[in-house]
């Protein structure tokens, strides 16, 4: 067998670039060579796991730590936003993304011809919401990865990506669509005008992306996926049934209370940590029960004083060891955050602020492995009573085992790679 070579360029947040990581170590695993095309500000993760990393701009060009701290004030800058109906984020939040989004395509196909003639990659999958010409005329087999929401593949059956409504709320999705067109037509038309540069045909409005040709990697696991009409063809769309990847063992360290009650693990993601009043709130809250909690608390340590003897905090957490370990999660609906709780049969609240954490926190209720909660609007008896749910329901239980049982049996990771080695083939 000759070593291939096999490219990944998932977008610049860690819930993609660490289930690329997870996917490109099972390439390794089977002899060939994973490499990684990275927004300049994430080439580091990627060194830290072993791997070879090529920056390519997606942006005017600045220090790693300048670039960091752009999205984390991004972020910041919304939190009043976070509060509102995800259909009220159209005009705001997700209209504000899509410019950063395109953008990031102009600037990536300045440097993305030298770097793929420079890689020689077999095969190269792209983990991102947007079309770069570059990759897909580059005349080798390009594979899409949604670790996203899978209804980022659309259907006029299923609710609209970003939406957050139930499958059930038909009049709701329409509302939805002519709002996102509405909004994001200058944009849309924007970037139309970019890949007509490229020689590319313009999209309909609202599309940034098309389907691979060649193979399309949804995360979503059987037990979560919506109702469509028509299914997706296998022979171009194929699931991973969570993809999870490997961490660092972890040890739960020793409370200085409640030391034999449930444990909690909380965490909005490194970009939600901003949103501190919450997580204090949520601190303050459990510093009256009788759980015990691991809060993640990203780069905001140091505003956090007089913690409760049964939470811990910490910046960082290697979520695949902690979450077996814990009773219940309290999350941002995040995709990895997601498809981990249903990996190991843990249940969710999701409390969302943006993007598929809308549709993510929607399915973990809709299919009973989990609770939605408003991100605000909500009391401290209305928390502990879906905590107490999360810890005692025995039909939710039952669910998350089969899933679980279900999820680890497929080795998505494996899947993956097996996929896109057969694509050299």
């Amino acid at each position: 067998m000759t070593p291939k070579t096999f490219a990944f360029f998932p977008e610049a947040a860690f819930g993609p670039a660490l289930n690329s990581v997870g996917i490109a170590q099972a390439v390794e695993r089977m002899g060939h060579k994973a490499v990684f095309l990275s927004d300049p500000g994430f080439v580091d993760v990627y060194k830290g796991y072993g791997f070879e990393a090529h920056a390519v701009n997606l942006s005017a060009p600045m220090p790693p730590e300048q670039m960091a701290k752009f999205w984390e004030d991004f972020i910041n800058g919304h939190i009043p936003n976070f509060r509102k109906a995800p259909i009220d984020q159209l005009d705001n939040y997700v209209k504000e993304c899509w410019e950063a989004i395109v953008d990031s395509a102009k600037w990536a196909e300045k440097d993305l011809p030298s770097v793929l003639a420079a890689i020689k990659p077999d095969v190269i999958s792209v983990d991102n919401v947007i079309l770069f010409p570059a990759i897909k005329q580059y005349g080798k087999p390009w594979v899409r990865i949604i670790s996203c929401s899978e209804n980022e593949i659309e259907d006029d059956a299923i609710p609209p990506h970003l939406s957050g409504m139930s499958e059930t709320d038909t009049a709701g999705h329409a509302a939805f669509r002519a709002k996102f067109h509405e909004v994001i037509k200058p944009i849309h038309d924007d970037y139309n005008e970019f890949l007509k540069t490229t020689g590319e045909d313009p999209y309909p409005l609202g599309q940034f992306f098309e389907p691979s040709p060649f193979m399309n990697l949804l995360l979503y696991p059987e037990q979560v996926k919506y109702h469509r009409p028509e299914p997706l063809n296998p022979a171009q769309f194929q699931y991973l049934e969570g993809c999870v990847r490997q961490d660092a063992p972890y040890e739960v360290p020793t409370f200085k209370a409640n030391t034999d009650g449930p444990l909690l693990y909380i965490s909005f993601g490194s970009l939600g940590a901003g949103d501190t009043d919450l997580l204090k709130r949520l601190i303050t809250l459990i510093g009256t029960t009788r759980y015990r909690a691991l809060v993640n608390v990203g780069d905001y340590k140091d505003q956090y004083a007089d913690l409760p003897d049964n939470v811990l905090i910490d910046s960082w957490y290697p979520q695949p060891s902690v979450i077996p370990q814990v009773d219940a999660v309290i999350h941002h609906g995040g995709n990895n955050s997601f498809t981990e709780c249903l990996y190991f049969g843990k249940p969710a609240i999701i409390m969302s602020y943006v993007w598929d954490g809308h549709d993510n926190a929607m399915r973990v209720q809709e299919t009973g492995h989990g609770f939605r909660s408003d991100r605000y609007e909500w009391t401290d008896e209305e928390l502990i009573a879906k905590i107490e749910a999360c810890l005692t329901d025995a039909d939710m239980a039952a669910k998350l085992a089969t899933t679980s049982a279900h999820m680890q049996s497929q080795n998505g990771q494996e899947k993956a790679a097996k996929i896109l080695v057969g694509l050299t083939e």
